[in-house]
């Protein structure tokens, strides 16, 4: 039985924005609030303390491709339920509600456009949709774009948010680390460049697989990234965890980053590397 399907028409690309409602917007951190189109001015950044509010594939795309210009690939691959799952809920049902709530067919969409002129293939993960799991379907998307990438010569990069790896698809949510990883493989042998956004939060299989595999791994400020999260490593090891650990901020102290770049500045951050890559910087 397949474990993702195909449709024949487009999804549409306006899609529902996981964001905070009202007018005026409470700084989670500092407690003060923020008028929102400040905000969104800023790109979801709180100009005073740098706090990233967490957005989806929507914002991504527009902060990164010239004139919000791309289109759209492997949006016809679509989940289907192979396990016949059900917890509180059918997964079938869960996939459902989710589509109808968030306007989004999975976790994961694929963009093909221009960024500052250059061509580029971008992934992006979607956390409104079941935490940004990691399911199959997520899994042959991000096949579908680095086989774009290597196809036209372009470079790739994916932006990371999850919770990790679907559980409703047991093994076959874990094939996919496997998977992507080869696919990654590929394209590294062709010399492609792969850049790895790393957002808030990037845990489980996909830090495990292809979110650290980037020949350029980069966060946002104060993104949480790791494998298990602090408390399960907490009562594993039987000790208190330092300060900061599995933040960006401790990441790039201690070698797992190259760069950690703000959201406002991500666009010409990413420019940049790009032209030195090319040899025109």
């Amino acid at each position: 039985m397949a474990w993702f399907k195909r449709k024949d028409s487009n999804i549409q690309t306006d899609k529902k924005k996981d964001m905070p409602e009202g007018i005026w917007v409470k700084v989670p951190t500092t407690g003060e609030t923020i008028h929102r189109r400040e905000l969104e001015e800023n790109n979801w950044v709180d100009p005073l303390s740098g706090y990233h509010f967490r957005i989806g594939s929507e914002e991504y795309f527009e902060i990164l491709f010239d004139d919000n210009k791309f289109t759209e690939i492997a949006d016809d691959i679509l989940p289907t339920d192979p396990l016949d799952f059900e917890d509180r809920k059918k997964y079938k049902d869960r996939l459902k509600q989710t589509q109808q709530k968030t306007d989004l067919s999975d976790a994961c969409r694929v963009g093909v456009g221009k960024l500052d002129k250059q061509d580029i293939v971008v992934a992006c993960m979607d956390f409104a949709f079941i935490g940004g799991s990691m399911g199959s379907v997520v899994g042959e998307r991000l096949s579908r774009a680095i086989d774009h990438a290597r196809e036209k010569k372009f470079p790739l990069m994916i932006i990371s948010q999850s919770g990790g790896a679907r559980m409703m698809e047991s093994v076959y949510s874990l094939m996919q680390m496997a998977k992507t990883s080869a696919k990654l493989a590929l394209l590294d042998k062709e010399g492609i460049p792969f850049i790895s956004l790393m957002t808030n939060p990037t845990t489980g299989g996909v830090t495990a697989s292809y979110a650290m595999l980037g020949d350029f791994n980069i966060a946002e400020p104060g993104a949480l990234i790791g494998f298990a999260g602090p408390r399960v490593i907490r009562q594993t090891i039987g000790r208190d965890l330092p300060e900061g650990f599995q933040t960006s901020e401790y990441l790039l102290e201690h070698g797992f980053l190259d760069f950690i770049v703000a959201r406002p500045k991500l666009k010409k951050k990413i420019s940049r590397l790009l032209k030195i890559l090319e040899n025109k910087g």
